[in-house]
């Protein structure tokens, strides 16, 4: 499941989510919390749901920059990295053994931050046109703040892309690769997993492509005439995680969809 819009809003529970991922403990129901912002580690995520009343042990956990650490890891392994992020994305490519330099890298990784420095994105545009490969954790183009919207890291991965003339491979949602490295990392099989999410475009698009049931949460970003824009459509769509306490077990209903197992 998706973690802001569907289990929180920035620091505040989702009203019912706890006692939804309660009976998923209780029922023995595995679980994975996703999140494509790279800033934090799980361990600083876990701190976070905790504050907001949620428990959510660290190996339940995973996050665009460790799914970019696992696909470079299994791409180029020892390799090294210039990172533009936080600890969250650092700490994810020291767990892999990867060295952190800003001489002839074999990668520039770019991930989330809230202070985009001038000076690092010109020495990552520099690297990229010296023959670095360019990957970035995801593709959101702005986040939340309650002073608005902020730059995210597609928004500075496109200024990159257009000063290089070369994209950036994204690893995290919607890439079905982020999907399949959770699904590997819960021991879990597509064909019995549900992914909840709240965006279309993120969520509901790399579950469908994963191969997986998806249930789309009106607790967040998308409602229900965003959702009926797109040319795919999600398995299920209910107002919020807490419309599916009691109902772990058999999260379609009446639809017939099998017993779902992972979450």
């Amino acid at each position: 499941m998706d973690m802001d819009g569907v289990l929180v809003h920035e620091e505040h529970l989702v009203p019912g989510a706890d006692v939804f991922v309660s009976e998923l403990r209780e029922s023995g129901i595995g679980f994975m919390v996703l999140t494509n912002n790279s800033i934090y580690t799980p361990r600083d995520l876990r701190a976070r749901l905790k504050r907001s009343g949620l428990d959510i042990p660290e190996e339940s956990i995973w996050t665009s920059a460790l799914a970019t650490a696992r696909f470079l890891k299994e791409q180029r392994p020892g390799g090294s990295a210039y990172v533009v992020g936080e600890s969250g994305l650092t700490t994810a490519l020291h767990g892999i053994g990867y060295v952190l330099t800003d001489r002839d890298p074999d990668y520039v990784v770019l991930g989330e931050t809230r202070t985009y420095s001038f000076e690092a994105i010109t020495r990552a545009i520099r690297l990229v046109e010296s023959g670095a490969r360019f990957i970035a954790t995801n593709p959101d183009e702005k986040g939340p703040s309650r002073e608005g919207s902020l730059p995210a890291t597609g928004a500075v991965a496109a200024l990159i892309e257009r000063a290089t003339g070369r994209a950036p491979y994204y690893v995290g949602k919607p890439n079905p690769l982020m999907m399949r490295s959770a699904l590997r990392t819960l021991g879990a099989h597509s064909e019995s997993t549900v992914m909840i999410g709240d965006r279309m475009d993120t969520d509901v698009r790399s579950g469908l492509e994963a191969g997986l049931e998806t249930l789309l949460v009106l607790s967040g970003i998308s409602g229900r005439q965003t959702a009926e824009l797109f040319p795919y459509r999600p398995t299920k769509v209910l107002d919020s995680v807490a419309d599916l306490v009691g109902r772990t077990g058999d999260p379609f209903g009446d639809q017939g969809a099998e017993e779902a197992q992972h979450v």
